[in-house]
């Protein structure tokens, strides 16, 4: 199956940071469907995940999540948000920039769920622009000129907040496509 025929899930969570004395928590996802190379506008979907009141976030961890707080510590719990969630993530393959983060907050969510194969947004996009000062989520949205696409999607949201940085991946993912990757065996693509 090429990548163009492929059903994908592109998901992005934003997590509490490190802290000392606590581990690395997600608690914000989003998800979004790339179906034969292009978002599926109807597939967006996101949603906090349950936080503690006391629970201390790295200072520095980027995201909104001052200000959500006091929805943080109602909104569903990860067991309760993993049947959803998976439901959401299903297709041919997942996707992310940078996989690892994502690989590693679903492990936390569901150990025993293999959750694979994965497409990796920064190493293909590497390998398809060579020479780019910054492979950063943020900076390859500018530089490829694909702002506007992302706001038409999620306006009023920015960097750092899960369900933008999935649309962005996933905006990224339809370029590549545009540019002929699309044409790639899944199979050469997945990490």
């Amino acid at each position: 199956m090429r990548l163009e025929e492929a059903t994908l899930s592109v998901l992005d969570f934003e997590s509490t940071g490190v802290v000392a004395g606590f581990p690395v928590e997600p608690w914000q996802v989003g998800v979004v469907k790339l179906c034969a190379g292009r978002i599926d506008q109807n597939s967006l979907w996101e949603s906090l995940i349950q936080v503690e009141p006391e629970r201390p976030f790295n200072p520095h961890a980027p995201g909104r999540h001052a200000q959500l707080r006091d929805q943080l510590t109602v909104a569903p719990t990860r067991d309760d948000l993993f049947r959803v969630l998976q439901e959401k993530i299903s297709g041919n393959a997942r996707v992310a920039h940078n996989c690892a983060t994502e690989q590693k907050m679903l492990r936390l969510m569901a150990p025993m769920h293999p959750f694979g194969p994965w497409i990796d947004t920064l190493k293909l996009a590497r390998e398809a622009w060579p020479g780019l000062s910054s492979y950063a989520l943020e900076e390859l949205i500018v530089s490829l000129q694909l702002s506007s696409r992302i706001d038409a999607l999620v306006p009023e949201r920015a960097a750092h907040d899960a369900l933008y940085d999935a649309v962005a991946a996933a905006v990224l993912l339809e370029r590549l496509c545009e540019e002929g990757w699309g044409a790639l065996p899944l199979s050469q693509l997945v990490s």
